[in-house]
């Protein structure tokens, strides 16, 4: 496989094949930055698939408030993962929450309770799958997407805060990993939008999507800067990487490249 495609793999520590992991380390924090403009989703759907590859017994569980599961399984197929079948095999656990009851008005007991109630979902398939031999490797709780979490949850961001805290705690708790999305975009117009800040401070990779700083171009469809906090050398020492590079979504793939690099 050419280098150029490895290059999203590379910042985020997955380049080295002749490890038994194919997931990011367990018990760090994925936080996924994009805008209307450039949307990050590819990037989920990546990590998707790299914790779900066949020689690795980690699972999944997905928070879907942006798509149905028909939505992933489309996309994962035409990248080589059958989510059917990963579910079917109880390796990917997908809970819709498109359907979210967050009535008008205060609605604060029913939109905390809501929240409550899933967490406690994850807590339990997390502690069931802690407690299988067959899935030591890694738990990674996923979700798509947190802006759209606030929606449901009719702008509590104070709810939304308390539900990513205590699924912060499974990463020290269990050893997961937890991967999310959001919007960033929507906050720019907001005074101290602490959700976001609270996420990016608990963040140990920010993998921000974004246009080019040139404009739109044929070839080029963004830019990805991933800071990976806390990386290990070996000898006790620990240092940040920054990496950043353009990338291209096409129908099954994405390709990865430096700037100036592509004819």
């Amino acid at each position: 496989m050419d280098r150029s495609s490895n290059l999203l793999d590379e910042a985020l520590g997955l380049d080295d094949y002749q490890t038994k992991s194919s997931s990011v380390a367990s018990g760090r924090v994925v936080l996924i930055e994009d805008c209307v403009e450039t949307s990050g989703a590819f990037v989920l759907h990546h990590l998707i698939k790299r914790s779900l590859t066949p020689h690795s017994s980690g699972i999944v569980i997905f928070v879907a408030f942006a798509q149905p599961f028909s939505h992933y399984d489309r996309v994962l197929r035409k990248m080589g993962c059958n989510l059917v079948v990963q579910r079917d095999n109880k390796r990917f656990l997908f809970f819709d929450m498109l359907t979210l009851e967050c009535p008008d008005g205060d609605g604060g007991k029913t939109n905390e309770g809501g929240l409550l109630e899933l967490y406690g979902k994850i807590h339990e398939a997390v502690e069931i799958c802690a407690l299988s031999e067959d899935n030591r490797n890694c738990i990674t709780i996923m979700i798509d997407d947190i802006s759209l979490m606030e929606v449901a949850a009719n702008g509590s961001s104070n709810h939304v805060l308390d539900f990513l805290h205590y699924c912060y705690t499974l990463t020290t708790q269990f050893g997961c990993l937890l991967v999310s999305l959001n919007h960033e975009d929507i906050y720019s117009s907001m005074e101290g939008p602490t959700l976001i800040l609270q996420m990016e401070y608990l963040a140990d990779i920010m993998i921000k999507a974004e246009p080019l700083a040139t404009g739109l171009a044929t070839d080029v469809h963004g830019q990805l800067t991933i800071l990976n906090q806390g990386i290990s050398d070996g000898l006790g020492n620990s240092r940040n990487k920054l990496r950043n590079f353009h990338f291209k979504v096409k129908e099954n793939s994405v390709d990865y490249f430096y700037p100036g690099t592509r004819g």
